[in-house]
């Protein structure tokens, strides 16, 4: 096994070097949210609110369902991902007849 102290990071080569360098320890600890992340849900949900909320994404599915879409299958990862046992059904209406 390859030791590796501070001042003989300089003689390592290829993958050796590139771990030394992620032994430094720097980033975000894990389990600590992104703060960039909170901020910009957090404006997003405020211009949701000023739009009209619920009224303005019923409009959008109508005027854009393909957007719309994006936006449910986005949210339905996060959904998928969190432990709760709930059945979730979604039905979308385009108003187009097959």
């Amino acid at each position: 096994m390859l030791k590796i102290t501070e001042n003989d990071n300089s003689v390592l080569v290829g993958r050796h070097r590139s771990l030394a360098n992620l032994r430094k320890g720097g980033g975000r600890p894990k389990g600590v949210p992104n703060k960039v992340n909170k901020a910009l849900k957090e404006m997003i949900l405020g211009a949701l609110v000023k739009a009209g909320g619920q009224e303005y994404l019923t409009a959008q599915a109508k005027i854009n369902p393909k957007g719309f879409l994006a936006l449910i299958a986005k949210i339905l990862r996060s959904e998928l991902k969190s432990p709760s046992k709930a059945m979730l059904i979604v039905t979308v209406s385009t108003g187009i007849e097959r």
